[in-house]
């Protein structure tokens, strides 16, 4: 019973603590947009509003989906692609110490995907 109590909230810490630090780096390009200045960087060749539209998904409005637990695993896949961009993309050139911060804000929301919110969020799963 004890045991289970701390997986639960094991999983809660994994997901809350960085989705919240996420959120730090999500809040200016979400001001950003809301201000309608769209000018932002374009690692696929998409355009800079839709870059800018994409990360403020992955960086803002899924963290906080993730924090709250609902539709976490869904919202875990945004938040997951954007980081894999931003240190293989982005940084792909850039030493392993530039790329660090977002191979491991990755990790940790493939292995929130894999094993789920845990009880303490909305899904409850």
């Amino acid at each position: 019973m004890k045991n289970n109590l701390l997986i639960h909230l094991g999983l809660a810490l994994l997901r809350i603590v960085p989705s919240a630090f996420m959120l730090t780096h999500g809040y200016s390009k979400f001001q950003k947009l809301i201000s309608g200045n769209t000018e932002f960087a374009n690692p696929l060749g998409i355009g800079q509003a839709p870059s800018l539209f994409l990360t403020v998904i992955g960086e803002f409005i899924c963290p906080i989906l993730i924090i709250i637990g609902f539709k976490t695993r869904w919202a875990t896949i945004p938040t997951a692609i954007t980081m894999f961009v931003a240190a293989f993309v982005v940084h792909g050139s850039d030493p392993f110490g530039k790329k660090e911060l977002a191979l491991l804000y990755l990790i940790i929301f493939v292995v929130v995907f894999l094993l789920g919110p845990g009880k303490y969020s909305i899904d409850k799963k």
